[in-house]
């Protein structure tokens, strides 16, 4: 049977790619719909020779409606799994009762695959490897040692763990970054709303009373005036195509680089990061040690699901100075990225052969750290976003009330 090589991009906007079987492109192409992944190119492998592909539209309009899988589904998936498989449970009918109970189509749909594959006597990693849009290099890296060290309950309870950890920094980072921008969000329609609805009604009462407008009430009615003309919608547009171009500058590989570079530098927001990368870094590399992968290895898992591609290309620098023989510990201080302490607490653990347990308290320390900076940034926020509230409504109503003086001197 012919064999094709796909190529993908990961949600970090790496290329990869996956091998499989069929017997004419039509039924490869099939066979990756059904997967739900999305890629850029298809070629048989024997020859390369391209095979035309659908990159964008892969598994049709249906693929976006359905619920993708999160890192708390893969976590309960492997807390399920590795439970089972300690109480003696075999493969396949911890798989079986495991997808009766899943809700997500495209989970529900690799599992049963994963199922047929693993009762033709493939490994679970390999069947899990079919699957990129559900189970990433990472989980399948750690089920694959897993397997291999004949540990695999144990594996899958660390994979669950870290799976957890990493969900719970996720959480945090989006509500220290979700409760400004929803704020400043409903600060600008109240504007809006108030300009275009509430300035109107006034202007007209002003107008037949023959008041004198000051400047400021002035500028709100001019402001008011344009936001319900025709102009608004070119202003709408303009922003309209900054967002998607942004959009296509961040895809792009230079792009990409200059912005995390610039969110890095952004004041509080840039130290959470860089926290958040060190934490996760160290809890993945932990786990991943413990599991038996070798360091090389997890480094390159790691360089692939690290999101800030300036952090992620200091991995992959280090990764290159681990392979010619520097120390873990040594590659990452020359880079001059992750903090001084998670360093010095690292090399300490590769002097005492004791890195994993190190690693582990490394990751600790910074997910504490990770907890006290999201409150402060919390506590710090929220009196700015008042303030921006309220003087957003107060210089309205001012602008509003203004022209009542000079009304009430004319009266008297």
């Amino acid at each position: 049977m012919p064999t094709f090589t796909a190529t993908y991009s990961t949600k970090s906007g790496k290329q990869r790619e996956i091998n499989l079987e069929a017997d004419t492109p039509a039924a490869a192409r099939r066979f990756l719909r059904r997967r739900g992944v999305t890629y850029t190119t298809l070629s048989r492998s024997s020859n390369a020779t391209p095979v035309e592909a659908k990159p964008r539209d892969s598994g049709g309009w249906k693929r976006w409606l359905e619920k993708p899988v999160t890192i708390s589904d893969k976590a309960i998936f492997a807390n399920k799994l590795a439970a089972m498989v300690n109480a003696g449970v075999p493969i396949l009918r911890s798989l079986d009762m495991i997808q009766s109970q899943q809700k997500p189509p495209l989970f529900r749909r690799a599992l049963l695959s994963m199922i047929q594959d693993v009762n033709q006597g493939e490994s679970l990693a390999k069947s899990m490897r079919n699957w990129p849009r559900v189970f990433d290099n990472l989980t399948v890296a750690m089920v694959e040692a897993g397997e291999a060290g004949g540990v695999l309950d144990e594996t899958l309870r660390r994979l669950a763990l870290l799976l957890e950890q990493n969900s719970k920094l996720q959480n945090q980072i989006k509500g220290a970054l979700s409760y400004p921008v929803t704020v400043f969000v409903l600060a600008i329609l109240v504007f809006l709303g108030m300009t275009i609805f509430l300035i109107p009604s006034f202007a007209e009462t002003f107008k037949t009373l023959n008041a004198e407008l000051p400047a400021f009430t002035r500028f709100m009615v001019t402001l008011s005036d344009f936001l319900r003309s025709p102009g608004a919608l070119f202003i709408i547009a303009a922003l309209i195509l900054a967002f998607v171009l942004f959009g296509r500058y961040y895809q792009t590989s230079s792009g990409r680089l200059q912005i995390d570079r610039l969110i890095l530098k952004i004041p509080l927001f840039g130290d959470l990061i860089q926290k958040t990368v060190t934490a996760q870094f160290c809890r993945t590399l932990a786990s991943l040690s413990k599991a038996g992968v070798p360091i090389l290895m997890a480094l390159d898992l790691l360089f692939e699901t690290t999101s800030n591609r300036v952090m992620s290309d200091a991995i992959k620098a280090c990764r290159q100075d681990v392979s010619e023989g520097v120390q873990l510990s040594a590659a990452l201080y020359s880079k001059n990225l992750f903090p001084e302490l998670a360093i010095s607490m690292l090399g300490v653990g590769e002097e005492t052969g004791n890195m994993d347990a190190m690693l582990s308290k490394v990751a600790d320390f910074y997910e504490d750290e990770i907890s006290a900076s999201v409150k402060l940034i919390t506590s710090l926020i929220e009196p700015a976003m008042i303030v921006l509230v309220g003087g957003i409504v107060a210089s309205i109503l001012v602008a509003m009330y203004l022209p009542m003086f000079s009304v009430f001197d004319k009266i008297r």
